[in-house]
């Protein structure tokens, strides 16, 4: 800012004087006098701590429900709204034979339901999209091998 150049939102460290550390977000403009010469800089901070100890915070269960998610002994799975699966745990992953790269991305029912279960899947599935929650259905699935499989759905919406 004392070369004329204004900073946004550039965020540094500094400690109280009770050593405490605070993030703080600063913006920098500079200062001129009225003839346009540079004679100083104007800052204006705001205290960030708690942000950035929230956000922190909210990664670390993220990860953590990704972790629980990832070892369930129970077979998880997830799609978007496209119903392409977003979402594939190691459980899945050994009653199917599919692994997560296998179906990442693809849609869950054209590609791994049989066709006459086809239109009462997508239904429990789109009702959970739309936030109707199914408890118990028999998802009939294809494994790797071309067997069928019935894993015990209870859907409900992300």
């Amino acid at each position: 800012a004392l070369h004329g150049q204004q900073t946004d939102n550039y965020q540094l460290p500094l400690f109280t004087k009770d050593g405490d550390r605070v993030e703080v977000l600063l913006n920098a403009t500079t200062r001129v006098d009225a003839a346009g010469t540079i004679v100083g800089v104007v800052g204006v901070g705001q205290d960030i701590t708690a942000i950035n100890d929230s956000q922190a915070e909210l990664s670390r269960l993220a990860n953590d429900l990704q972790l629980v998610i990832e070892a369930a002994n129970a077979p998880i799975f997830g799609i978007n709204a496209e119903g392409r699966v977003n979402e594939w745990n190691r459980k899945m992953a050994a009653i199917t034979g599919f692994s997560k790269d296998d179906v990442f991305g693809k849609n869950l029912v054209d590609e791994y339901i049989s066709d006459e279960f086809r239109e009462s899947v997508r239904q429990v599935l789109d009702d959970a999209l739309h936030g109707q929650q199914t408890d118990n259905y028999q998802l009939p699935l294809f494994t790797k091998d071309g067997d069928r499989v019935e894993v015990l759905l209870n859907a409900t919406t992300r």
